[in-house]
C-alpha cells in the first residue's frame, strides 16, 4: 500500500480535465519567455536615466549587477512555488492553491485590467517607434505597425502553442546574438577613464546614489521570472528552477556588460542627458560611426519583438486558468478544438491591447502597469507563509531561508509601490480603485454563478494497491 495524490471532484467539475493544456513545451521556451519578456526596450531607454540616478559610470555598472541579483529571491520563490503546483497561472495560481479564492481573483482580475493588455500595448508601441527610425513614420502610423505586431503573434499562438515555442526560441537567438557581438565589440573600444572618473558636478554619491540607480534599473528586469505562466505545460516542471535561474543570471550579465560598455563608451555628462544614449555611445566606434542609429535601431526591432512575443504567449494562460477555476468568463477555459491553444483568451487579449494602443498615453500606461504590479507582488509573496504550514506542501525545490527571502521580496516591493505611486499619482490611484471596486463585485458575480462546479478540487491522499 503506498499513498499517491488523486484530485478528487465534484461529479458535474470535469471542466478542467476537458480544457487541460498538454505538456508540450521543452525548459528551453521557459527561458526563451524568461529573458525574451526582460531583455525589450528598457536597456535601450533607462541606461540614461540609471547613470542620472546613480551618479557616476561604475555605480551604473553596479546598479546593473545589484538591479539583477536581487531578482535572484524572487527566481528561488518562484522555483519552489511553481514545483509544488506545477500548474499554469503563476501568482493567481498559488493564492487558489492557497485557497484564497478572492486575493487569487483580485490577482488575476489586475493583471487582465492593469498590467497584461497595457504591457503588451506600451512593447509594442516601442517596437513601432524603433521600425519608425526607418520609416520615419507618424504616431497614427506607429499605432498601427504596433496593432499588426500585436495580431501576427496572435496568429502565429493560436493555431500551436508548440509551434508558438519554436517561433519565441528563435527570435530569442535572434535577438540575444547581436545584442552580445555589439557589447563584445564595445568592450574593446571603451575609454578606461570613463568609467573610473569620479560623480559629476551637482551628482548624486554615495550609497543612496547606488541604492537610487538600482531602484531605477527595475523596469528593465521586469518579467524575467514570467516563465512560470506556461509550467502546465512544460515536459518537466521539474526544471523550472533552471529556467528561472537562467533566465535571471543571463540577463544580469548582459545587462551589466551592456550598461558598462555605454558608460565607457560615452562622456558621462551626455550619457545622463541624451534621449537615445545607446546610440550616441556607439557613434564612437570608428567603423559604425554615423550608422550607429540605425545598427541600435535593428537590434532595438528584434528586441522587441521577442519581448512582445514572450508576453503574448505567456499571459493568456493566466485568464485560461481562472476560467478553469470558475473565477472567470467561461469561454476563457475553451481549448480549441483543431489547434489545442487557449485561442479565446490570446485573441481577447491581444484585441483589448491593441485598444490600449489607441486610447492611452504612453506614460499613462506605465504608470497603471507598475503599481498594480507591485501591489500583486507583495500578496503573492505573502502566500508562502500559508503554504509552508501545510502537510501536503511537497515542492522538489525548497528555498533556503525562506522567512528572510519572502521578507526581502516584500520590503522590495513595498519601496517599489510607494516609488510609483510618487511618480504617477493619477495612473497609480485609477488602478487602485479599479482593483478594489472590479474586484468585489466580479468576485462575488463568478463565485456565485461559477464557484459550485470548482468547490472540491483539494488534492487528498488515498489508499492505492
Amino acid at each position: 500500500m503506498e499513498k499517491t495524490s488523486q484530485s478528487i471532484k465534484a461529479p458535474e467539475s470535469n471542466i478542467r480535465a476537458q480544457n487541460q493544456l498538454k505538456r508540450v513545451l521543452p525548459t528551453s521556451v521557459a527561458v526563451a519567455i524568461g529573458i525574451g519578456t526582460a531583455v525589450g526596450s528598457g536597456i535601450f531607454t533607462t541606461v540614461g536615466e540609471v547613470a542620472a540616478a546613480s551618479g557616476c559610470a561604475l555605480f551604473v555598472m553596479l546598479s546593473f549587477l545589484i538591479g539583477g541579483l536581487k531578482q535572484i529571491p524572487e527566481a528561488l520563490f518562484y522555483a519552489e512555488v511553481s514545483t509544488a503546483y506545477p500548474q499554469n497561472g503563476a501568482s493567481y495560481r498559488y493564492f487558489e492553491r492557497a485557497n484564497w479564492r478572492y486575493i487569487a481573483f483580485l490577482s488575476g482580475m489586475t493583471n487582465f485590467l492593469g498590467t497584461d493588455p497595457p504591457g503588451i500595448a506600451i512593447i509594442a508601441i516601442a517596437f513601432a517607434r524603433y521600425v519608425s527610425y526607418f520609416l520615419g513614420a507618424g504616431d497614427l502610423v506607429n499605432k498601427f505597425i504596433a496593432i499588426a505586431a500585436i495580431l501576427a503573434f496572435m496568429f502565429i499562438y493560436v493555431r500551436s502553442s508548440e509551434g508558438g515555442g519554436k517561433v519565441l526560441n528563435v527570435i530569442t537567438t535572434f535577438k540575444i546574438i547581436p545584442f552580445v557581438i555589439l557589447t563584445l565589440v564595445g568592450l574593446a573600444f571603451i575609454n578606461p577613464s570613463f568609467i573610473t572618473a569620479g560623480p559629476a558636478p551637482g551628482a548624486p554619491t554615495g550609497i543612496l546614489a547606488l541604492i537610487a540607480g538600482v531602484s531605477a534599473t527595475s523596469w528593465s528586469y521586469d518579467g524575467v521570472t514570467n516563465a512560470v505562466c506556461i509550467t502546465g505545460e512544460l515536459k518537466d516542471p521539474k526544471k523550472m528552477p533552471f529556467a528561472l535561474v537562467t533566465s535571471v543570471l543571463s540577463v544580469t550579465i548582459l545587462y551589466t556588460l551592456f550598461g558598462g560598455v555605454v558608460s565607457g563608451l560615452l562622456p558621462f555628462d551626455k550619457l545622463t542627458t541624451s534621449d537615445t544614449p545607446v546610440a550616441d555611445a556607439f557613434t564612437n566606434i570608428s567603423f559604425i560611426g554615423k550608422a550607429a542609429g540605425s545598427v541600435t535601431a535593428a537590434i532595438g526591432i528584434v528586441v522587441i519583438l521577442g519581448c512582445l512575443g514572450s508576453c503574448i504567449f505567456a499571459q493568456p494562460r493566466l485568464q485560461h486558468a481562472m476560467a478553469n477555476d470558475g473565477l472567470w468568463f467561461q469561454q476563457f477555459g475553451k481549448i480549441h478544438p483543431k489547434y489545442g491553444t487557449p485561442a479565446f483568451s490570446i485573441i481577447v487579449q491581444c484585441l483589448i491591447a491593441c485598444v490600449f494602443v489607441f486610447f492611452l498615453d504612453f506614460a499613462d500606461l506605465l504608470g497603471y502597469f507598475s503599481f498594480v504590479l507591485n501591489i500583486r507582488s507583495i500578496a503573492g509573496y505573502l502566500v508562502i507563509f500559508k503554504y509552508r504550514k501545510q502537510k501536503n506542501y511537497r515542492p522538489t525545490y525548497r528555498m533556503p531561508v525562506w522567512w528572510l527571502i519572502t521578507g526581502f521580496l516584500v520590503v522590495m516591493a513595498a519601496i517599489m509601490l510607494y516609488g510609483t505611486l510618487q511618480w504617477a499619482p493619477v495612473a497609480s490611484l485609477i488602478a487602485l480603485g479599479i482593483a478594489i471596486v472590479l474586484s468585489l463585485i466580479g468576485f462575488t458575480y463568478f463565485n456565485k454563478k461559477y464557484g459550485h462546479l470548482y468547490e472540491y478540487q483539494e488534492e487528498l491522499p488515498v489508499e492505492e494497491e
